[in-house]
């Protein structure tokens, strides 16, 4: 009998940002052998406890998370039952409740008292002053803003592990004590929109991704002998075939069985045009067909299609941590006790050793923990992270995880593979050579005629070749196979044939001046395919696999951007490495190489300029992308094996999105690094002003609440970041 052990999910009410997350790690990680033991999806409000965990009932783990004023439900894949509209609008109805209290408490304490006495002078204790009425709206204020944190508190405190709830309730309770009753509900309320604030960025980042799931219909029009009906993706099996009427969106993935259009591919690639689609083709869930009926077979489920893939791993990729976020949660862990600490000296060290007043310093010790509370800090990295991710995603760029959103900011080597990488990965005519008084269009209307039907990836490309020049093959008669040599045919009667260089050489009409051309075109790296009669050679064709258009400039674009050593790694011999290499611009080009002499290339590459990216396609690059700092596979749409295995996946063939992807990295680096220190130099400035006398309790708290909003507002400003 097998013990192998599953994970086991749980939605978690409350779960909104890395403090809960340490809360939940301290309480529940004992009861299931250790906090590495779970992982946590804050997106998705979702808590795992891995397969190595202790095994513990269900009902265990509940009330561990109980324990912690959050609750815990085991997770199901199927569609949640509709929220109440309690859990969907509770925060924002109590956040509004302590607000109105605020304000009419206000209004009766200065219709009463007037300004002079409803505000008094710092720890005074207005306590006579504040007439019951206002008293009563006061303490609804508190109640309403409170309400939500007073279970997070009350854990923190019974576990003596001070965090920002504990921070604000005993902020909050002083402020009472010492009769501060508008402070006291100013802070709760402003406390609230912090938390409110905080929830909504979580919301929309989840927003952001939930809409990735969208793009893809709630119905499939599927064709069969009863002619076409709607039904969910979910009931569609591969194999079946649907129709994409023009202007609509594809539902599944599937090959095109006939019609021709174009599908714009924008929302999965990030591609800019329309790709043309034909039968054979590929088409992708969530992509736009254009102005053509398409009939299509599904290939794959819904629930396995592409968009599934990139909406899953973009989903959870934020529970790889970025190295900000660890040191953040780090930082927090040991600075909210050390805040407690610092205000219990504040609090006692003027007024036993230098005489000060205690309701003075209750006061200034009261805004010192307020002022201190970690939330702008602890929420300004995740937030950025995860609107990194979705920003990234929309761009056809997947980022697997917070870790490889920082990473490729540091790159300071990227390798790449050549064929299908620096080059289109497919052979394509560069060079047409009549000889003998035959001319261009002549020599290609005979090859591809020569070549027509073959599906041979020469005789494709000299049939696209032809295509793109207009000319049209000639009719030919007793078209034969020659095995592994070539084609032989008759035109006008006349016989004709199509080979290599060396099926030339065996029909002995080789000239040495031919015979040179041929050679070198070969050293450059190109394929010769030649076409002859019985009394001589009419002309050559010279196919190359091509370096990509955008190639030269994505490899300037990671040299303007400080990447010091672009190389080219490939199996492919020197002659034709080197042309490659020479046209896109890199700095190195290492040939001949067998998938173990790339790896350690890459490890030398590593070690001789430090972080290194890996460009290749995901699959039979692998070994090599493994040792890099970051590994990109190139194109991974529709490839389930590049879209897992690979750090970052470009969805689409456009290497340019590589520099991309560097400068994405580093305005992300920037954003977060710019709200830690905004969120640091806040406090910083008012825990001096609160030591000289100057901070107040709603200050300091509407201080901490807008640095949340603007590290919010900055960190969101990833989500739409493009060129």
């Amino acid at each position: 009998m097998s013990d192998q052990r599953t994970e086991t999910h749980y939605t978690i009410t409350g779960l909104d940002c890395a403090e809960e997350v340490a809360v939940l790690k301290r309480e529940v990680g004992p009861a299931v052998g250790g906090e590495a033991r779970l992982a946590f999806d804050i997106l998705n409000a979702r808590m795992t406890v891995l397969a190595t965990a202790e095994e513990v009932p269900p009902e265990r783990v509940i009330e561990a998370v109980a324990r912690t004023g959050m609750k815990a439900v085991p997770w199901t894949p199927r569609l949640a039952p509709p929220a109440t509209f309690w859990e969907r609008h509770g925060r924002t109805v109590l956040t509004t409740a302590s607000g109105v209290g605020t304000a009419l408490g206000l209004a009766i304490h200065v219709a009463t008292a007037g300004w002079s006495g409803a505000f008094g002078s710092e720890g005074v204790g207005l306590a006579e002053a504040v007439p019951l009425a206002a008293k009563l709206f006061y303490a609804v204020a508190i109640v309403a803003g409170t309400w939500l944190v007073l279970p997070k508190a009350y854990y923190a405190a019974r576990s003596i592990r001070p965090d920002m709830n504990l921070l604000m309730v005993v902020a909050v309770a002083g402020a009472v004590a010492i009769g501060e009753w508008f402070e006291a509900a100013t802070v709760a309320f402003l406390f609230a929109v912090s938390l409110a604030l905080e929830a909504w960025s979580v919301g929309r980042a989840r927003r952001a991704i939930a809409a990735l799931m969208e793009l893809a219909p709630p119905t499939v029009r599927i064709r069969d002998a009863s002619g076409e009906r709607e039904v969910p993706p979910a009931e569609v099996a591969p194999g079946t075939a649907f129709v994409v009427r023009p202007g609509e969106k594809v539902p599944l993935d599937g090959t095109v069985r006939a019609g021709t259009s174009d599908v714009d591919q924008a929302p999965i690639t990030g591609e800019s045009v329309p790709v043309p689609k034909q039968a054979g083709d590929p088409v992708y869930a969530g992509t736009v067909n254009g102005d053509g009926l398409l009939e299509v077979e599904s290939t794959k489920a819904a629930e396995d299609t592409t968009l599934a893939h990139i909406v899953r791993l973009v989903g959870s990729a934020q529970s790889r941590r970025a190295p900000s976020e660890q040191w953040v949660e780090r930082f927090a862990r040991y600075y909210t006790p050390a805040v407690m600490a610092l205000a219990i000296l504040v609090l006692l060290v003027p007024p036993l050793l230098f005489g000060g007043a205690w309701a003075v310093w209750l006061y200034r010790a009261l805004v010192l923990l307020v002022i201190a509370c970690p939330c702008a800090l602890v929420i300004s990295t995740p937030v950025s992270v995860v609107a990194a991710l979705a920003g990234a995603a929309r761009h056809g760029v997947l980022i697997k995880g917070g870790a490889f959103v920082e990473a490729p900011a540091h790159l300071r080597a990227v390798a790449m593979d050549k064929t299908g990488t620096l080059t289109a990965g497919r052979p394509a005519v560069v060079g047409v050579f009549p000889i003998n008084g035959h001319d261009d269009a002549e020599l290609l209307a005979r090859a591809a005629a020569l070549e027509a039907g073959s599906t041979h990836p020469l005789a494709v490309a000299v049939l696209a070749y032809a295509r793109e020049r207009g000319v049209k093959p000639d009719p030919v008669t007793d078209l034969q196979a020659v095995p592994g040599k070539g084609v032989t045919a008759r035109f006008a009667g006349r016989p004709f044939w199509l080979g290599s260089h060396r099926y030339l050489e065996e029909r002995g009409q080789e000239t040495p001046e031919v015979h040179d051309r041929l050679e070198a075109l070969a050293a450059e790296g190109k394929t010769v395919v030649v076409v002859g009669n019985d009394e001589h050679v009419c002309g050559f064709l010279a196919l190359a696999d091509t370096v990509r258009p955008e190639a030269k400039d994505a490899v300037a674009r990671l040299k303007a951007l400080g990447v010091a050593r672009v190389v080219m790694l490939t199996g492919d011999n020197r002659g034709t490495a080197e042309a490659v290499g020479r046209q896109a611009g890199v700095d190195d080009v290492r040939a001949e190489l067998l998938p173990a002499d790339k790896v350690a290339a890459v490890e030398g590459i590593v070690r001789d300029h430090g972080p290194t990216a890996m460009v290749g396609d995901g699959v039979n690059d692998a070994p090599a992308m493994g040792r890099a700092t970051v590994a990109i596979a190139m194109g991974a749409i529709g490839s389930d094996a590049a879209i897992e295995t690979a750090d970052v996946a470009l969805m689409a063939d456009d290497l340019a999105k590589v520099p991309w992807l560097v400068g994405h990295s580093r305005r992300a680096l920037a954003i977060i690094r710019q709200n830690i220190s905004f969120s640091l130099a806040v406090k910083g400035l008012f825990a001096a002003l609160t030591l000289a006398g100057f901070a107040s309790l709603w200050a300091a708290i509407a201080a901490d609440a807008g640095a949340s909003l603007l590290v919010i507002a900055n960190g969101l400003r990833l989500l739409g970041d493009g060129e």
